[in-house]
């Protein structure tokens, strides 16, 4: 992994002199939000934090999961495990669901007014209930011995995810309803023999999000972007808090 990192990029900085469209993601609003001073030496300077391995399990777990909801979108069907959790939807047939999906390259996008910044999002999947409105999915895998829930402190990074799309398809004209829902996959590790393949107990989650808090944070990320001073960093940063220490960091006397 690491021979791909480049800590001097050149490529992908903001320059606010530019016409052409900058694409801010949504996982770098996160990153905005998280740590100011991140985020400015990623977007602005070029030094983003070193990338960490990819969860090509999760991922694969994801792609299974398409590719399962779009055989009842293709039939315009609810999913059995929808109709098990009272959900009254269908996954929604549309032709840009996988320019949606599609995070690197397309994803769903706004323009910002007055700048040239784009903010770009790549859904997992989008249901349609019976008043026509959309719900925002996404799709999440782990392995533990307890429920999985929405509870811990460092989830409020999903809350955040789901409602940044929301606010993304709502820009576009959508009607979206504040429910969107998460399909959480828990890999069961008690059976005793493992026979090469994993099990996994599905629970859909509702959410309820928020999304009044968006487009401000949006113009502050810009803001940050635009000024011509490092911001202070963010409290929790660990990356922060480990240059911090290598910069005090001093070689003791014999």
């Amino acid at each position: 992994m690491s021979k791909f990192y480049n800590p001097n990029r050149t490529r992908n900085i903001y320059d606010s002199r530019s016409t052409k469209p900058y694409r801010l993601s949504r996982s770098k609003l996160d990153l905005f939000i998280n740590c100011p001073r991140c985020f400015y030496l990623d977007r602005r300077l070029g030094v983003a934090q070193p990338p960490g391995y990819p969860f090509t399990l999760n991922t694969a777990v994801d792609n299974l999961l398409k590719k399962e909801f779009d055989l009842y979108r293709k039939k315009g069907e609810t999913h059995p495990i929808m109709k098990d959790q009272g959900i009254d939807a269908v996954p929604l047939a549309h032709e840009k669901i996988e320019e949606w999906r599609d995070s690197m390259r397309r994803g769903i996008t706004c323009h910002m007014p007055g700048t040239n910044v784009v903010i770009t999002g790549g859904i997992d999947d989008v249901w349609r209930n019976p008043a026509g409105e959309y719900l925002i999915v996404d799709y999440k895998s782990t392995s533990k011995t307890e429920e999985v829930n929405l509870d811990a402190e460092w989830q409020i990074g999903y809350k955040r995810q789901m409602e940044i799309y929301q606010w993304l398809f709502r820009q576009n004209g959508f009607a979206v309803s504040p429910t969107g829902y998460f399909v959480y996959c828990n890999a069961d590790t008690s059976r005793m023999l493992f026979e090469g393949k994993l099990e996994f107990a599905i629970k859909i989650i509702p959410y309820t999000g928020d999304d009044s808090w968006v487009e401000k944070t949006v113009q502050e990320a810009i803001d940050c972007m635009k000024a011509d001073v490092i911001p202070q960093a963010g409290p929790e940063c660990d990356f922060c808090k480990y240059r911090n220490a290598i910069e005090n960091l001093k070689i003791p006397k014999e």
